[in-house]
């Protein structure tokens, strides 16, 4: 949803439309960035995994 109103704006602005179009769509896409940021902040997302268990994608570093 971000991307698409952040090419919706930069769309608008190559076309010069009227500032108003351009400016209500930057304030609709802060304020979708702050939901999305919300919605992963609080999802119920829970791991196993701890700080001893490391990147793994890490390579063994000879350990």
């Amino acid at each position: 949803m971000s991307t698409f109103l952040l090419l919706t704006v930069v769309i608008f602005a190559m076309m010069n439309l009227s500032f108003g179009w351009i400016f209500y769509a930057t304030c609709l896409g802060q304020i979708a960035l702050i939901y999305s940021v919300y919605r992963v902040l609080k999802d119920d997302y829970t791991s196993e995994k701890t700080f001893s268990d490391l990147y793994e994608g890490s390579p063994d570093l000879g350990e």
